[in-house]
């Protein structure tokens, strides 16, 4: 019969799907910041100008060295490249960590390379954390959201550890009865949002704290290279001078983007216990996850030279005089903010104030976006050149 269904049709009926989202993506929502794009790509879709300080994306060009090194890294034949990394990449971030820390490490055992910092902050504790048992992850708020994002997905409790003023991670903040079950520690310096430095005493004292504990110290230190000379004539300490040759129970997390102006490489590292390493690498095998062999190519000129690094820190550090200048001048309290990539403001209402700035075109991050503690605050990202930094303090005077 003309019209009649075939024997093997295997049309559905229409049908409702309702796609089931893993529980911990459903109760995230936006990430705060992207919220904020929107309204900035409305304001420009309208034709109205924008200074943007909301995101740690510098625009000064990437040294030609490095941008030469990738391009003779481009291999005829593209293969997958592996977890480990190459030999010599592992060898530069050795010098690098020597030269600049003054500890010597072995490059085939406690290093390994990284698509960047954000990716191994997320996925370390899914190496780590039994999500069945209680285990917890201590972490930094305000602070880098992909701490406690990370932790959600792989099951841990979280402990929320409210900074005080200083916005320095001491062992004193995690609250004694929380150590049992904690089994990893993370702790960021120079700190993001702040730019706080911890001293190597706290640094001692909480890696020491960690130990007793059986807990990870986990040190976020992306920002390792981005300071005031004036400030810290010998830059700010790691952990990795308090850890000893084992670094037992201590993981560094480093990155290139900001120290060498690599963001869109997603270049990073991982230093420290080398069994922590171990379990990293069959991680990240097992997730196929490895830096493109070409960028590792870019990646060991840029951790084997220095100067190009302290050359993008005068100029940050002009950028931050010519903002802070018109905050000060405005009645505001600059805090911290004497090393990594942000300005931290004391404002009083941080979401009027992104508000009133925003009219006036200068974008900024509410301090609460990072979490609980950074109430009352905002961060400005040390990203536009200096002329737009130089119109920005101009219009603060007006908005203020």
């Amino acid at each position: 019969m003309v019209g009649a269904p075939r024997a093997n049709d295997r049309t559905l009926p229409a049908t409702v799907v309702t796609m089931k989202l893993n529980p911990v993506l459903e109760s995230l929502g936006s990430y705060p910041i992207a919220t904020l794009r929107e309204r900035v790509v409305a304001r420009q879709r309208a034709g109205l100008g924008v200074i943007d300080f909301s995101i740690g994306d510098p625009r000064e060009p990437t040294p030609g060295f490095i941008v030469d090194a990738l391009v003779q890294s481009v291999p005829e034949v593209s293969q997958y490249p592996t977890a480990a990394g190459r030999d010599d990449l592992r060898a530069a971030i050795a010098g690098y960590v020597e030269r600049r820390h003054g500890v010597a490490v072995d490059p085939a055992t406690q290093i390994i390379p990284t698509s960047g910092s954000k990716e191994s902050i997320f996925s370390t504790p899914l190496a780590f954390i039994d999500g069945g048992s209680r285990d917890a992850v201590a972490f930094p708020s305000p602070g880098y959201p992909v701490y406690e994002r990370g932790a959600m997905f792989a099951g841990a409790e979280l402990v929320r550890v409210v900074l005080g003023d200083d916005f320095v991670m001491r062992a004193s903040n995690v609250p004694d009865e929380a150590w049992a079950r904690t089994r990893l520690v993370w702790t960021c310096t120079p700190h993001n949002p702040s730019g706080a430095v911890t001293s190597i005493e706290d640094l001692d004292t909480l890696y020491r704290r960690c130990v007793a504990e059986d807990a990870l110290l986990l040190s976020d230190e992306c920002y390792a290279d981005v300071y005031e000379d004036e400030a810290y004539p010998q830059g700010p300490a790691s952990v990795l001078q308090v850890a000893g040759p084992d670094m037992t129970g201590a993981l560094v997390y480093l990155s290139l983007s900001k120290r060498s102006g690599m963001t869109g490489y997603r270049s990073g590292a991982i230093v420290g216990d080398a069994d922590a390493i171990a379990a990293l690498t069959s991680l990240r095998s097992t997730t196929g996850t490895a830096s493109p062999d070409f960028v590792q190519g870019a990646a060991i000129a840029a951790w084997s030279d220095d100067e190009h690094a302290a050359d993008r820190r005068k100029i940050f550090t002009a950028k931050r005089r010519i903002l802070e200048r018109a905050f000060i001048e405005a009645g505001m309290e600059i805090v911290a903010s004497r090393a990594g990539l942000y300005l931290w403001v004391r404002v009083g209402d941080d979401i009027a104030i992104t508000d009133r700035l925003l009219e006036h075109g200068i974008v900024v991050s509410p301090g609460r976006f990072f979490g609980e503690g950074g109430e009352g605050y905002i961060r400005l990202a040390l990203v536009p050149a200096l002329e737009e930094c130089t119109e920005a303090a101009r219009q603060l005077e007006q908005a203020l």
